[in-house]
């Protein structure tokens, strides 16, 4: 049942305002980047163990942060816990710009990250439970394009910050420079912009009202329904919460998550989440100037391509919201794998005889727009769907931190695969975890779109 266009308007009024929490964590994830040779030169980061330690310390922020999500979403809901993730965006930001020790500059990255993992676990998930399931998938993509929205601001701010320093810079040049001493800290501290619009509006946006339901406030729940989708579709919605309700007996424990009957839908979303990663496109990301200069680009030139694939990130998750509810979540996904393999068969090839040019690039961008439209929206729109209400808060914790675990090891292990494999293969064995991530979306995962939450939690039964 879709909402009339009142309730629309609302409704995506409120999914935007939760996913800028998306634009904070794609922004915060990429500008680290174009301001390492900066902070380090500050710091005067000199060994390799010093500039990776400042480089993924983050990491760890994701990971708790992805860890207390599901405890701070079920014991205090799911609007508090965006809101906590809010100021916590605009603590860090504001500290990391203005840290003069290394040791405060790491502290405050974790604490960024910490804020990145909260996030990327509460936006969809709030997203997809204010709403309707005839649009939920494109509200829930919405969040991805925040995402790479905050990426491509982070990438353009990278290259014009980045651009001026010549090859032949010396740290005690940089740190001499506007760049070495003020640059890099409006590089972090811009975020809290966002960051206070991002808690300013999370006071105004109701609380889900499914978490509301499964609480016994069945009153304020259904006024934000009919807020949302009109008087029908809330009783409607409502009747399913009380049926999945008394099927489920209200349990909520922890251990609940490792039962048979929800073992299955556990192990998809995890399996899910680690696809999303190990399907190998963050390297193009994390380690652009390696792939790139095999490819036979310049410095200066790479940096002008990361802008290009930003702004392609974009363009193709726009194509993924136009076409989520309409295709459904297992054609995207399954092109996407498909595509992806073909790809990186296709770039271990070049990579293998040598190959130097466009065609290296044209490769990488329709890498990234095959991306952009599959795995990395509709990845979120499932996991933020396929958990029963009861234990959603907890289930998408235990999948996020799979997600950010497998993160690392992507990026710890690509350098390692790199050197001692060499590209070619090591993109050829991103195309063998693409196709069995095929066949694992093919095998395991039921279509979605159309059906309340409720009805995908009935179906697990």
């Amino acid at each position: 049942m879709s909402p009339n266009r009142t309730g629309s308007r609302y409704v995506w009024m409120i999914a935007s305002i939760a996913a800028l929490g998306g634009l904070l964590f794609g922004y915060d994830w990429v500008v680290i980047g174009g301001a390492k040779p900066f902070y380090e030169a500050f710091f005067g980061l000199t060994t390799p163990a010093q500039q990776g330690w400042a480089m993924s310390c983050a990491l760890i922020g994701c990971f708790v942060g992805a860890l207390i999500s599901g405890v701070l979403s079920e014991a205090l809901g799911r609007k508090r816990s965006l809101q906590i993730a809010a100021a916590v965006f605009l603590i860090s930001a504001c500290g990391t710009a203005m840290a003069w020790s290394s040791t405060a500059f790491v502290l405050w990255r974790i604490t960024g990250g910490l804020a990145i993992g909260l996030a990327s676990s509460l936006s969809p998930m709030y997203i997809a439970e204010v709403s309707p399931a005839s649009m939920r998938g494109k509200l829930v993509c919405l969040n991805e394009l925040t995402i790479v929205l905050g990426l491509l601001a982070a990438q353009t701010m990278n290259w014009l910050i980045a651009r001026p320093v010549a090859a032949d810079t010396t740290p005690a040049e940089i740190v001499a420079s506007w760049n070495g001493q003020a640059g890099w800290r409006w590089m972090f501290g811009v975020t809290a912009i966002p960051a206070a619009v991002f808690l300013l509006g999370m006071i105004v946006v109701p609380e889900s009202p499914r978490w509301l339901a499964l609480r016994g406030r069945t009153a304020e729940a259904t006024t934000i329904l009919t807020r949302i989708g009109g008087a029908s579709n809330a009783a409607f919605v409502m009747v399913e919460i009380g049926s999945t309700s008394r099927n489920n007996g209200l349990v909520h424990e922890w251990s609940d998550l490792i039962k048979p009957r929800l073992r299955r839908v556990l192990l998809l979303g995890i399996s899910l989440a680690v696809l999303q990663q190990w399907c190998g496109i963050n390297v193009i990301f994390n380690y652009a100037q390696d792939v790139f200069a095999a490819a036979g680009y310049s410095l200066s030139s790479m940096l002008f391509n990361i802008v290009v694939t930003g702004i392609t990130m974009v363009i193709f998750t726009f194509i993924a919201i136009a076409t989520v509810d309409g295709k459904g979540r297992r054609v995207l996904m399954l092109g996407g794998c498909a595509g992806l393999t073909t790809i990186y068969t296709l770039l271990g090839y070049l990579y293998r005889i040598h190959s130097h040019g466009i065609q290296m690039l044209v490769l990488v961008v329709a890498a990234i727009a095959c991306y952009a439209m599959t795995l990395a929206p509709i990845t979120w729109v499932i996991l933020s769907e396929i958990f029963p209400g009861y234990v959603r808060g907890g289930a998408m914790a235990l999948a996020t931190m799979s997600l950010w675990a497998a993160c690392f090891v992507l990026t710890y292990t690509f350098p390692l695969l790199n050197r001692d494999l060499g590209t070619a293969n090591t993109f050829w064995i991103y195309a063998i975890v693409c196709a069995v991530g095929f066949f694992l979306v093919l095998w395991w995962l039921p279509e979605t779109k159309g059906k309340t939450l409720e009805q995908i939690e009935a179906s697990w039964r």
